[in-house]
């Protein structure tokens, strides 16, 4: 079972699918919200998701709106935390390099947006979930 997990924002949405926990993702990325809908059709071809995961925030409904279009079930989950989480995964599979390895990892910011990550953890909840 693949599942794609979404970030929703309101100018950006970042995206993920996994096939299991512990699975390293199939994809990541991050598409402005208006390319989303042929992003994820282009991502269906390739790879076969049966269920979209995303996060209950900010525009939430049109990102589901979206993936119901495409015929995706739709399965809203608790996005708390994520970004917060989401630094902290990103530099686990990015350290930092340099100067900036001196600096405790809670005053950097990471060098791009993160949305996929986010998308990630919201995928990997999903799939936590009884």
């Amino acid at each position: 079972m693949a599942v794609l997990g979404l970030d929703p924002g309101t100018r950006k949405c970042g995206y993920a699918v996994l096939t299991g926990l512990g699975a390293a993702p199939l994809t990541l990325g991050i598409a402005p919200v208006e390319a989303l809908r042929e992003r994820l059709r282009e991502l269906m071809v390739t790879i076969p998701v049966t269920v979209a995961a995303i996060g209950r925030g900010t525009n939430a409904e049109a990102i589901a709106d979206i993936a119901r279009e495409l015929g995706l079930p739709v399965q809203l989950v608790d996005e708390r935390e994520t970004t917060l989480l989401a630094r902290a995964r990103f530099f686990r599979d990015h350290p930092p390099r340099g100067w900036r390895r001196f600096v405790p990892l809670g005053m950097l910011l990471p060098d791009r947006p993160i949305d996929d990550y986010a998308a990630l953890l919201i995928a990997e909840r999903y799939l936590k979930a009884p």
